[in-house]
């Protein structure tokens, strides 16, 4: 089961070279053959740093310029220049652990109807204090969505960044909705691929991401900005934020 692993990434030259060895120590440790059994596909999406620089100077990487900027933009650009049966959608700030690969193969050989899987964040870079804030919101989120999907049946949750999908059930997805370039795309990727098979959040697959954002605009905002956009893209069909800012590292 050939797994590509599509890496969006603006102006994240001094973050993704961190993210793009672990995806590789990753497909070392499991035994995959990069370049056969694996590909890591890096989308330059409108970067103005030296974003494709760094990501051809990792060994195996591929890189896809897509001029129109946004996150949605960037990941069907990926989804489409990728030749993998399973795609892993890893944003350029996360960096997965030692056992994500192994999970993602098991969870996936264990249930031919899982068409998308995906875990939550724990990030780095701010207070413990903050990723046990951030615990509590994705149990109270992951009842939230228990409660629509069982209950209302409507619904499901994926982590944008962690989050890996069937290359069979995209191509029955049709063109991506380009409303949700950013807040609620993955929200809105959840709803779409529930009609079409299983999509599953486990805690069983953790990875580490940047909280820069979470530093950047507060953990309270950022909460409700999410939880918003949630919601709306659950029920309205559309994204609470349309606008969002690019923190990065200088």
């Amino acid at each position: 089961m050939k797994i590509s692993f599509v890496v969006p990434a603006y102006n994240e030259e001094v973050l993704l070279s961190r993210s793009l060895s672990a995806i590789r120590d990753e497909i070392g440790r499991v035994g995959l053959k990069l370049g056969e059994e694996a590909e890591i596909i890096v989308v330059n999406n409108a970067s103005t740093d030296h974003t494709r620089d760094v990501a051809l100077s990792v060994g195996g990487v591929q890189v896809v310029d897509e001029p129109r900027k946004g996150l949605v933009q960037a990941r069907w650009t990926g989804f489409e220049s990728s030749t993998g049966m399973l795609i892993a959608n890893i944003d350029a700030d996360t960096v997965i652990p030692p056992g994500w690969l192994a999970e993602v193969l098991r969870q996936f050989a264990r249930s031919e109807t899982l068409v998308g899987l995906s875990g939550p964040y724990i990030y780095y870079g701010v207070p413990r204090k903050v990723n046990m804030v951030v615990a509590c919101y994705y149990r109270l989120a992951w009842l939230a969505y228990i409660f629509n999907h069982y209950i209302l049946n409507v619904g499901a949750m994926l982590q944008g960044g962690n989050f890996v999908v069937k290359r069979s059930a995209m191509l029955k997805l049709g063109n991506p909705d380009l409303r949700f370039s950013f807040y609620g795309e993955d929200t809105d990727m959840a709803n779409r691929l529930s009609k079409v098979g299983t999509v599953k959040f486990t805690f069983r697959l953790p990875a580490q991401s940047s909280g820069r954002r979470l530093v950047g605009e507060g953990v309270f905002t950022i909460g409700l900005r999410y939880t918003m956009n949630f919601f709306w893209a659950t029920f309205r069909k559309k994204p609470f934020t349309e606008e969002w800012q690019d923190i990065r590292e200088a």
